[in-house]
């Protein structure tokens, strides 16, 4: 009987090793022996993590936009200002690191809001919702307008 071994490859056993190692054969310019394959799709993986964050801090900060200004429950209204402040500061970091994010803020938006208004509507049935975002949407608005205040 012939028994077949499959060995794992270091970055499937040992992702921190494999990110070690990876960094000193970068640093020592030993590309030769660089995992180019793994690395390559954890590059690519990177961009994809930033793209969906943006959509993620977007969602949840429409959300409780959504909620500050027609949910009428003020014992609610810091907590959901609170993260409101949280999600635009969040965004805003996110954008000062990669501002190439701001060139899909149009589409991020309108997925955004779609995932928003699921939930919230799903979770506050008693209350109305608008089917479409009656203000602005560019990202200075949505970082810095107080639109329960308008």
């Amino acid at each position: 009987m012939t028994q077949l071994v499959t060995r794992k490859s270091l970055y499937e056993s040992d992702y921190l090793l494999w990110t070690q190692e990876t960094i000193a054969k970068l640093k020592a310019r030993d590309f030769a022996n660089v995992d180019l394959d793994n690395l390559i799709e954890e590059i690519e993986s990177l961009g994809k993590s930033e793209r969906k964050e943006i959509k993620s801090r977007l969602t949840v900060l429409l959300e409780h936009l959504l909620k500050r200004m027609y949910v009428d429950m003020p014992d609610c209204f810091s907590g959901w200002e609170n993260t409101i402040s949280t999600q635009r500061n969040d965004i805003e970091l996110t954008l000062m690191d990669s501002p190439s994010l701001k060139a899909m803020w149009d589409e991020s938006f309108d997925i955004a809001f779609k995932l928003a208004l699921r939930s919230v509507r799903k979770n506050y049935r008693a209350y109305q919702f608008p089917d479409i975002w009656q203000f602005n949407r560019d990202i200075d608005t949505m970082l810095n307008v107080d639109f329960w205040e308008e």
